[in-house]
């Protein structure tokens, strides 16, 4: 199958009108080698690890979440042209999908959302909402440790959990927060806690679950979608950054 042939698909899957603005001029083909592709790897991002190993594998397209390109090129480093030059060698062609893949029916929040457990859920711009069995805090941050294989911070006053909002990646925005406060969530489980954060938001059980572990998971999800979708061989490489804690 052409390269673009497959870039069909994944349009189809998360349209790339979805994503922020912020976004969309990042999203997409971020190295375009017109090529057939018969192998593809999937990662959350494209590290040199993740490209060495579609390389070994003879992947073709290297599907990942965060864009390979995210801010304005001026100058190139020695390891982002070490990036380069292996994606280049090994004939690899690179395409992201980044918010709009948050967005997406299926896609990173809905996943994490399955993963959790969650029922009736709630499909938001910016997030899902769903409800568990009302347990305690702590037996829920718990489920999350367990349910995503991860190490978890948390803070809040709130002693019982029911109502829960997620948002895979970095989403302890005070916007986001504040919708969560209206639609009177229990619980908000992302990534990247901030102090300013905890001293606003204290009524809610706020779980820092990190950006790897709530944007992984859909990934994963993907690779299974893209394989059932186009036919072609398709490997998840997995390359958590091991945050080590004391």
């Amino acid at each position: 199958m052409h390269l673009y042939e497959v870039l069909s698909t994944l349009k189809e899957i998360a349209p790339p009108d979805l994503a922020e603005d912020f976004d969309k001029v990042k999203i997409g083909l971020n190295l375009d080698l017109d090529n057939e592709i018969n192998k593809i790897a999937v990662a959350l991002d494209a590290t040199e690890y993740v490209i060495e190993r579609a390389a070994d594998i003879d992947a073709d397209l290297l599907v990942v979440h965060h864009p390979f390109i995210f801010h304005s090129i001026n100058s190139i480093s020695s390891s982002f042209a070490a990036l380069l030059e292996k994606a280049l060698a090994n004939r690899i062609s690179i395409y992201s999908m980044h918010t709009n893949f948050d967005k997406a029916s299926g896609g990173i929040n809905d996943v994490l959302a399955h993963r959790l457990g969650l029922k009736d859920v709630e499909e938001l711009d910016v997030g899902r909402i769903g409800f568990v069995d009302e347990c305690a805090a702590d037996v829920f941050v718990k489920h999350i440790s367990k349910s995503l294989n991860t190490t978890v911070q948390y803070v809040g006053k709130k002693k019982t959990v029911r109502k829960v909002m997620v948002f895979g990646g970095s989403g302890f925005k005070s916007e986001y927060l504040q919708l969560a406060r209206k639609m009177r969530v229990d619980a908000y489980v992302s990534a990247e806690l901030k102090h300013n954060i905890i001293r606003e938001f204290q009524d809610m059980l706020l779980v820092d679950a990190t950006h790897y572990a709530t944007e992984n998971p859909g990934m994963e999800e993907l690779t299974t979608i893209l394989q059932d979708k186009t036919g072609i061989d398709t490997e998840f490489i997995d390359h958590d950054p091991l945050i080590k804690m004391l």
